[in-house]
């Protein structure tokens, strides 16, 4: 059905027809969702040798593609990292979008925040996304407490 390039990404989640998340995309795999109609990248992992490429900046502006890079630290995510997010996704509504970090961790619990925050998405249905691609650990699950046990709407 998709692009088989894309779907190589690691942890490839297509989640509708404007939103993608993933890991760390290849040049080439950056180059096939320019061919396949997405606008701007999303970035929330950190920029560093072992899990980034060199230039992604450049090369997304070179394929005619926006570029939003929010560097989340893995072991310390922050509200106002989140809160850049939502910001970004507000922003950007209504284009063809891919999110990505290093291996679709961040983002997919970033996109569910996001779905229960802004969208009104339950827990559960939002939460499943994330446990679909991993079990958050320790920090990861203690920020999502703290977040929605100060921003949860009755």
């Amino acid at each position: 059905m998709g692009n088989p390039n894309l779907q190589q990404i690691i942890n490839w989640r297509h989640l509708s027809e404007n939103l993608a998340t993933g890991g760390q995309p290849t040049e080439t795999q950056l180059a096939a969702l320019a061919m396949a109609g997405y606008r701007v990248v999303i970035n929330l992992g950190l920029a560093n040798k072992e899990y980034s490429l060199a230039d992604e900046k450049g090369l997304l502006e070179s394929l005619g593609l926006g570029y939003v890079h929010i560097p989340v630290e893995w072991e310390t995510p922050t509200p106002s990292d989140l809160e850049k997010f939502i910001t970004a996704m507000k922003n950007l509504s209504g284009k063809k979008m891919f999110v990505h970090c290093a291996a679709n961790k961040r983002v997919s619990v970033f996109i569910a925040l996001y779905r229960i925050l802004e969208q009104g998405w339950s827990r559960e249905d939002a939460m499943a996304g994330v446990l679909d691609v991993w079990m958050p650990n320790e920090a990861w699950s203690g920020f999502i407490e703290g977040v929605l046990g100060r921003k949860e709407r009755p």
